[in-house]
């Protein structure tokens, strides 16, 4: 897929005020600091399309962007920052679910996890959620620049064996590095392969 336009539409905190839902849908969610916007701007090829905060947890906001008038590419809230206030947290995670269960043009989640670090309880627990409501979605393993091959592919591993521990099949996963456009192109037909078996 080549990405001709990428604009940015509306950010909202009422899914209600959300665009018509009538285009395919593709959200990206995962903890804080998780360089989710970093990705979306790696994957646009544009630097400023996703804002980029320092601070983990600035996108409090259901982002939508328009891509090449054909899909939506959603910037969510991100999850699993402590530092906040706890009525705060539980604002943004309604706000999540209520969005999640009721985008009926939502194709997929892709849910990001930092590759640097061991499988996190809270990932684990937002997938079961979503394994449970029977919403689609596919993991992106980020950063991948910051680690070696070989314990590259040893943490994938890892993530693996600690999924099918609850999971019968493993999702879909990615490997990527907004720094070296790295899982680009794949992720990109990925989400053209899912349009088309939508025509």
């Amino acid at each position: 897929m080549e990405i001709k336009e990428a604009r940015f539409l509306i950010s909202n905190t009422d899914v209600e005020r959300c665009p018509k839902p009538d285009k395919p849908e593709y959200a990206f969610i995962g903890r804080s600091n998780v360089g989710k916007s970093s990705l979306i701007n790696m994957l646009a090829q544009k630097k400023a399309l996703a804002k980029i905060s320092g601070t983990p947890g600035k996108t409090r906001l259901i982002n939508h962007f328009v891509i090449n008038e054909e899909w939506y590419l959603v910037d969510l809230p991100g999850y699993g920052y402590a530092k906040i206030a706890k009525k705060e947290r539980q604002k943004w995670e309604k706000l999540v679910r209520d969005y999640v269960l009721s985008r009926k043009n939502l194709i997929c989640i892709f849910v990001l996890i930092d590759m640097r670090h061991k499988p996190q309880q809270i990932d684990l627990e937002f997938m079961e959620w979503l394994g449970t409501n029977q919403v689609p979605f596919t993991i992106i393993f980020t950063k991948a620049d910051k680690l070696k091959p070989g314990v590259l592919e040893m943490n994938i591993e890892t993530y693996r064996n600690k999924m099918y521990e609850s999971w019968a099949e493993i999702p879909t996963h990615f490997v990527s590095s907004a720094e070296k456009s790295m899982g680009r192109i794949e992720i990109l037909n990925y989400i053209e392969r899912l349009n088309e078996t939508l025509q």
